[in-house]
Order: C-alpha cells, then sequence, then structure tokens
C-alpha cells in the first residue's frame, strides 16, 4: 500500500493545495455528520467506480475512526491514481483536532447504532421477561443472538433491512 497516514493538520494543508478529501462511510452515517469539505463516496460505489482521476493531485479518504479505512487501504489505493492518504483518526480524530463538522440531528442514528440499541433491547427485555415472568421468554434472547449470528455469517440483516423501512428513516438525506 502507497497511502499514508495524514494527521488532521497535515489534511489541512495538503487539502489547500488541491487535495480532494473523501468521506467513505454509508449515506446514514453522512447524513447525520460529515466534514464540510469532504466528497461522500460510500465504499461500495468507490470499488466499482473509483475516484475520478482529473479531480485532485492527490485524495485523502476517511471514515469515522479510522478503522475502515486502514482496513481497506489496498482497495482505496487503488481507486485514485494520484497520491492516496488516510486521515488519521478519521471523523474523529478531525474532530478533536478541533476542526468544525457538519452535523445533522435532525437526520436519524446511523443503521448499525440503531440495530444494535434494538437487538441489545430485545436481548435485555428476553432475560428480563424470562426471569420474571416465563422461562420461555427466553427464546426471544435466542432468538436474536441466532438472528445476529446469521447476519455475521450471511450479511444479511433482517433487522437492519425492518429498520430502514421505518418511518424515522425516511427522512435521511438523500
Amino acid at each position: 500500500m502507497t497511502g499514508k497516514v495524514l494527521t488532521p493538520q497535515a489534511a489541512q494543508e495538503l487539502l489547500a493545495k488541491g487535495a480532494v478529501l473523501v468521506d467513505i462511510r454509508g449515506l446514514d452515517e453522512y447524513a447525520r455528520e460529515h466534514i464540510a469539505v469532504a466528497k461522500h463516496m460510500p465504499m461500495e460505489l468507490l470499488n466499482s467506480q473509483g475516484v475520478p482521476s482529473n479531480e485532485a493531485n492527490a485524495v485523502i479518504f476517511h471514515c469515522t475512526s479510522g478503522n475502515r479505512t486502514k482496513m481497506n487501504a489496498d482497495a482505496l489505493d487503488n481507486c485514485a491514481s494520484c497520491e492516496v492518504y488516510i486521515l488519521e483518526g478519521g471523523l474523529d480524530g478531525w474532530k478533536k483536532a478541533g476542526f468544525p463538522v457538519i452535523k445533522d440531528t435532525k437526520q436519524p442514528l446511523e443503521l448499525q447504532r440503531q440495530v444494535q440499541i434494538g437487538a441489545g433491547s430485545m436481548i435485555l427485555l428476553g432475560v428480563i421477561l424470562g426471569t420474571t415472568v416465563a422461562p420461555a421468554w427466553y427464546a426471544l434472547s435466542g432468538f436474536v443472538g441466532a438472528g445476529l449470528i446469521m447476519a455475521g455469517v450471511t450479511g444479511f440483516c433482517g433487522l437492519a433491512r425492518m429498520l430502514l423501512v421505518m418511518p424515522w428513516n425516511k427522512k435521511m438525506a438523500k
């Protein structure tokens, strides 16, 4: 991998010289909070299209914490024909350095967080009801746990699909 890790301060300097900042997170994450100058190109889109080569002399990729960009570093390196960098600490590092972000708290929580809240709540409810009402309620916790395992193995999460059609997720910015 030729992509180098840049501090937010070094990224600012490179942006001033014409580099492009690319946010690889999903639309739900980007809609809720993003760096103003960042171009949104989710990882799935980058894999199929890449970054237009005429846009910049350098590309700086970022996600939320920097982990996703590091895990996909080789793929990201192949997405651009110019110099490739990774923003150290991602969006979190950018904010920690004191640089501004655009936040829209009216946007729904990220889908992954909604799934975590929903699954955790159902598991806890199953345990509480199994302990206080009837042991048959433990099956709810088992069902949700099995669903999470299947989601991890297959990449299909029924709870996420169900949450996507909920009214609060219809407001997501495009």
